[in-house]
């Protein structure tokens, strides 16, 4: 028999928003946990989950993930939970507080960035306080990535 801490996985990603970092300028991450109830844990694990078009949103004293899809665990029958619903992220007062100065003063965006497994088994949402990007950088990031790409290519030939 396997030790405990060898059944569970380290820092696996379930969900990422690989535009995120395309269509903002990330200022800065925070490490959120979530309230999520059984079913959406085991969908979790299973490692359906879609991130994309959510964002986070501030009401009153807390934030919330809006718009997430975690779609429902088929072996749970009726006690399934509902694919879109609105979930509480879990921060600190001082880090809520910073969140919503931001937010309100510099007009900045909370994008979620990827949910993952930390080294205990909880669920954790990686959010980045992120300014939205312009057309033209866009296009600029687009150009240095093409550069990167093709200096490596002319690296590795020689």
């Amino acid at each position: 028999m396997a030790p405990r801490g060898s059944q569970r996985t380290v820092n696996k990603i379930v969900a990422e928003n690989r535009k995120a970092r395309f269509n903002y300028e990330i200022i800065d991450t925070y490490e959120a946990g979530l309230v999520l109830t059984g079913t959406e844990v085991k969908s979790l694990r299973e490692g359906k989950a879609n991130i994309a078009e959510s964002y986070a949103s501030d009401e009153g004293e807390e934030i919330w993930l809006i718009n997430s899809h975690l779609p429902e665990y088929l072996q749970a029958n009726r006690f399934n939970h509902e694919p879109r619903r609105r979930r509480k992220l879990l921060l600190s007062k001082r880090e809520i507080n910073r969140l919503r100065a931001s937010i309100n003063r510099e007009g900045m965006t909370l994008v979620p960035l990827k949910i993952y497994f930390n080294e205990k088994g909880r669920a954790k949402l990686e959010l980045a306080l992120a300014k939205g990007k312009k057309l033209h950088d866009k296009r600029e990031t687009e150009k240095e990535r093409d550069w990167n790409r093709q200096k490596q290519r002319i690296l590795k030939t020689g």
